[in-house]
This record gives C-alpha cells, sequence and structure tokens, in this order.
C-alpha cells in the first residue's frame, strides 16, 4: 500500500476542510468538532500538526529513546503565536490563525518528504512493539484519515475513508490500537467474548476473541456472539468511536458491541 500517498491526500483534505471553516467563521469563530469533544477545528489543527512535528523529530534525530516529553521545541513554533490554540484551555473558539494554517501546511509537507527519503525498516522509537519508520507512516497515514473525517464532519461534508486504506485501518486497530488503549487505563477482564466484524465493499472478515488479559485478532471461523456488517470506511470509524452501530447491519447481541468498548477505551 503506498502509504505516503494516503498521506499525502489526506493531509491536503485536512487543510482543505480547516481552511473553509476559516473562510466560513462566523461570529462565534471556530467551530466545534463533535467527534472530538472539547476541540474546536483550531485545536484539531494545532492537535495533528503537534503530531507531524513529533514524528519529524523521531525520524529525522533517528531517536531510539522516547523523546524528553517537557522538550516542545520540536514545534518550531513561530515567534508571535498569539492567537493560537492553547491546548489547556480547550475549546478556541476565536477565527483560525492564517499563520496556524501555514504552519500545519509546512508540517505535514515536511513531514511527507521525510517518509519518501527513508527506509520504512529503519529503526526508530515508537510506542508500539514495531520500532520503525514504516510503523510511523502508516499510523499517521491512519490518523490523518481519521482526523480529516473529523474535520469535515465537523462541516456537514465528511466523506468516506479510502477502502483498502480504511480496511487495513480495521487490522491496525486490532492488532496495534487495542493492546495500546487497554495498557493506558483499567479495563474489565475479557470472558471469551467473540465479535465478528465483516467488510460489505469488500471480502474481509474480522474475528475478535477476548481473553482476560489481551482482545486477539483471530482469523477462525467459529461462532461468534455478534456480527456488524457495514463497509471498511463504517467499520474504521466505527472502531475509532467516530460513528454509531445505529444505522449499520447488527445480528446478534449488540450490546456486545458496546463491550467491546469498555475492553478496548476510545482515545
Amino acid at each position: 500500500m503506498d502509504y505516503i500517498a494516503h498521506f499525502r491526500r489526506e493531509a491536503e483534505a485536512f487543510e482543505a476542510a480547516a481552511r473553509r471553516a476559516s473562510r466560513e467563521a462566523g461570529a462565534d469563530g471556530a467551530p466545534l468538532v463533535p467527534s472530538c469533544p472539547g476541540w474546536s477545528m483550531a485545536d484539531l489543527v494545532f492537535h495533528l500538526g503537534a503530531v507531524h512535528r513529533y514524528v519529524i523529530r523521531v525520524i529525522g534525530e533517528r531517536l531510539r529513546q522516547r523523546p524528553d516529553e517537557a522538550d516542545f521545541s520540536f514545534l518550531r513554533l513561530p515567534a508571535d503565536y498569539g492567537g493560537w490554540p492553547d491546548p489547556d484551555r480547550a475549546p478556541h473558539r476565536a477565527p483560525l490563525p492564517p499563520d496556524l494554517l501555514d504552519w500545519f501546511r509546512e508540517g505535514a509537507d515536511t513531514l511527507a518528504e521525510l517518509f519518501a527519503s527513508c527506509d520504512p525498516a529503519e529503526r526508530v522509537w515508537s510506542w508500539a512493539p514495531e520500532q520503525s519508520v514504516g510503523f510511523w507512516l502508516r499510523m499517521q497515514a491512519i490518523e490523518a484519515a481519521v482526523h480529516r473525517w473529523d474535520a469535515e464532519n465537523a462541516l456537514g461534508t465528511a466523506g468516506p475513508v479510502d477502502r483498502l486504506l480504511a480496511a487495513d485501518a480495521v487490522t491496525h486497530s486490532f492488532e496495534v490500537m487495542a493492546p495500546a488503549r487497554r495498557a493506558q487505563r483499567p479495563t474489565p477482564p475479557g470472558e471469551g467474548e467473540r465479535m465478528r466484524f465483516r467488510q460489505s465493499d469488500g471480502f474481509r472478515v474480522w474475528v475478535v476473541q477476548t481473553d482476560p488479559e489481551e482482545v486477539l485478532l483471530n482469523e477462525g471461523t467459529g461462532c461468534c456472539l455478534v456480527e456488524l456488517t457495514a463497509t471498511a470506511s463504517e467499520l474504521m470509524l466505527f472502531l475509532w468511536h467516530r460513528i454509531p452501530a445505529d444505522g449499520l447491519e447488527v445480528r446478534g447481541d449488540a450490546a456486545l458491541l458496546d463491550r467491546y468498548f469498555k475492553l478496548v477505551p476510545p482515545l
């Protein structure tokens, strides 16, 4: 999969949505982002731009250990960033500063060029078991797609995620995000629940089974207590807690889909 192309396309679409929000902002300033409670569009732009620059630091410096979390110099903020969002005072409802959007574009372009210049297998630190540039490339293509949807959804124009990228993101959600989310906060033990997620616009099927410690991706064909069928984009957005199961095809015990988010708490 060409993750770099996906990353570029999603980052550009995200920026386009943010610039539209900036142009259309009325007296209330930056619109709120319903799928990111407590954030406005300005907060979302700053968040994703900061993530990009964090990854630029990790890959650009070929870090093998977690960066110093107290050092924010990697953000490369302009000398005057008055009027920019303050993460401690969200939501930022003032209009989006034009230089914030330019800062976002510069960071996204720099990260895309850095990805293109690196071997995906090159070892660098990450928060996941996979310690490679390739991990960050996959992660950032998916994160850009999720936040592009967030931004467009705030404007009422959310388009689906590319089918192949979305299907990959479903696998990523089970294999990478589920254990990370369970490690971040107390979660109940699994009780052997089996859930099936079926792609309606393709042939992928994911079977998830829990045990007391883990949520496991199981490619088996055994009996499941609930099955959710939807497009790859809808499955991805459901697992990233962006859309509810309402309106999707559910067979079996629908309450288990709510239990999934107790076992795998949303970010």
